[in-house]
């Protein structure tokens, strides 16, 4: 069996990392040592066989990205495959991919990341900074620097919405004071602000803390270009009270009404806010004054209401108050009636639930998406997998489009029962309803892959999501890591006690590792240049190393490297 190198993990150059992704795809395991594939998905019914008589791991033609290729692949060409999936462009994304490839080095400031980006010939449009400030929002030096560099490239000038993008980052990451400067710079310029804007900043203000900035820039909000009007006061109080500080917009409220007259949604912002925070008797006060400004309570307030019982599970006050919404002639609405019986099923009570139903539609309410897959969540978490087929069959004769969360639901309830074939099926039908997947279409299936060693079919779906542009988040990426782990045991230094005192000790030198089997061992160190592939491209390494607490992603990193660091 081909002995895999060991690649010490330390910060690089964007040009050092490729080498070292080179390194180990040259260093991969001979695939002839990994588990064998269960029989269901090499012999599907209907279909041509999904691995060839010499066990090399052919994927599926009738996917999208083999559909051009014209030919099976071996296995050294399929592990390249799966990496080529996520990187291949066109030449369209050529700028796009040589800025991303300077980006991702190691800045200390905004303007080393300026000038690192000078001299280069890149046509900057709108398109091309969105994607830029999508895929580096949680790094704002290397947003920021590029974000004004592209100002100075003839030609272009930003639009608003780059602009409230960059707002957002910087807020999102608690850059405050750049964030004002820059909306100051908008104002300056003219036609950049917007009441969006001004969302954005109060969100972030609120979402720190700061909730009295966030009224104080509330105020202010007209020296900025923006009307102080009741759609912006609701923006602040929905702001406010969705920051955990329903008192703080209860207090802007009583001070803010007598100069900006509130409307029915205002009222029913706070009745929502104090329902969130479980004080029902201000909802209830709240739903007074509403009546005493003239404004009636509508389905949006007693479902807040409703909403705020059914999670204390006291299901008696959920039929008191739909009792009172029909004396005063108020319907209940899909919403409504999607959170009680969503509420009912997690509280166990199934018949309940599935009673909801029949009582919706007997009151000429049609369900919509979000009610379908509630209703296939609840029939699938209660085992009954076939009515939640049912269910899905029913949604699509009405009319209804399934959507992502529908699918994700249901690949979920199938591997939670062991129906991994099924579970694949509807990732691949997904396409057939054009509806793109998302990480958590693919977690249930990495997940029992991973419990059941099915390495192949789980570098099949990596590859699966990279040409779909979907990237492991931390959960799952924490998934492949303790798939690690769990097959390679090794003693010593180990990692669950580095960082706990110094993070900048790195572990390895003493650490020894014992196989446990021969076939552990291969998926183990198959799995390991996986994830370390991943890591150069996920995380700054250098940002890891800081001596903070130890977050979740640094847990993970630590245990990454006492793996990868063993001697083997």
């Amino acid at each position: 069996m081909t002995r895999c190198g060991r690649v010490l993990m330390v910060p690089c150059t964007a040009r050092q990392k490729s080498s070292v992704l080179y390194s180990l795809f040259s260093g991969f395991c001979n695939s002839a040592d990994l588990p064998e594939l269960p029989d269901w998905f090499r012999y599907p019914q209907g279909q041509q066989n999904f691995v060839d008589s010499d066990d090399d791991f052919v994927l599926p033609t009738k996917l999208e990205f083999l559909e051009d290729s014209g030919c099976s692949l071996n296995a050294h060409d399929w592990r390249l495959d799966y990496r080529r999936g996520s990187h291949d462009i066109d030449d369209g994304d050529s700028d796009l991919e040589t800025i991303c490839s300077i980006l991702k080095s190691n800045f200390t400031s905004v303007e080393a990341v300026f000038q690192a980006l000078n001299g280069f010939n890149v046509h900057v449009s709108d398109d091309l900074v969105d994607k830029i400030l999508k895929r580096f929002s949680d790094d704002w030096i290397q947003s920021f620097g590029f974000f004004m560099w592209a100002d100075t490239q003839v030609g272009y000038k930003h639009s608003p919405h780059s602009c409230d993008m960059m707002v957002d980052i910087l807020g999102k990451l608690k850059q405050f004071n750049v964030m004002c400067r820059l909306v100051d710079e908008m104002v300056r310029l003219g036609g950049l602000v917007s009441l969006a804007t001004m969302t954005k900043v109060m969100r972030r203000l609120a979402g720190a803390g700061r909730w009295n900035d966030a009224i104080r820039t509330f105020h202010r909000i007209e020296s900025f270009g923006v009307k102080k009007d009741t759609i912006a006061m609701n923006v602040l109080l929905d702001t406010l009270c969705k920051e955990r500080s329903v008192e703080h917009a209860r207090d802007a409220f009583l001070e803010l009404r007598i100069e900006v007259r509130p409307n029915a949604s205002s009222f029913n912002t706070l009745i929502h806010g104090w329902c969130k925070a479980r004080k029902l008797e201000e909802a209830r006060r709240a739903m007074e004054e509403m009546r005493e400004f003239g404004f009636s309570p509508c389905v949006i307030t007693y479902t807040s209401l409703i909403e705020a019982y059914c999670l204390e599970k006291n299901f008696r006050m959920v039929d008191a108050i739909l009792d009172e919404m029909r004396v005063h002639g108020c319907r209940p609405n899909v919403v409504t009636y999607t959170i009680i019986m969503h509420s009912l099923g997690k509280a166990k009570e199934i018949q309940e639930a599935l009673m909801i139903y029949d009582k919706m539609k007997a009151d000429g309410c049609a369900p919509d998406t979000s009610f379908y897959n509630s209703l296939i969540y609840i029939l699938g978490k209660a085992g009954r997998s076939r009515d939640a087929n049912d269910i899905y069959e029913e949604m699509c004769k009405n009319g209804i489009s399934p959507d992502v969360t529908t699918f994700n639901t249901l690949i979920s309830a199938a591997c939670d029962h062991s129906q991994e074939e099924n579970a694949l099926k509807l990732l691949f039908s997904m396409q057939e309803v054009h509806c793109k997947p998302n990480i958590k279409s693919y977690t249930p299936l990495l997940k029992l892959c991973c419990k059941r060693k099915w390495v192949k079919i789980l570098m099949y779906l990596l590859g699966h999501m990279f040409k779909k542009d979907i990237s492991l988040d931390l959960s799952t990426y924490g998934l492949l890591v303790d798939l690690g782990s769990d097959l390679l045991s090794y003693d010593g230094a180990s990692w669950a006690n580095v960082g706990c005192a110094d993070l900048s000790y790195a572990p390895g030198a003493q650490t020894s590792l014992h196989i446990i089997s021969a076939e552990d061992r291969s998926v183990g160190l198959y799995i390991l240049e996986i994830i370390v592939i991943n890591a150069f491209v996920m995380w700054d390494v250098a940002d890891l190393r800081q001596p903070v607490f130890l977050c979740p992603k640094q847990r993970l990193w630590w245990k990454l490297m006492g793996l990868q660091c063993a001697q083997v």
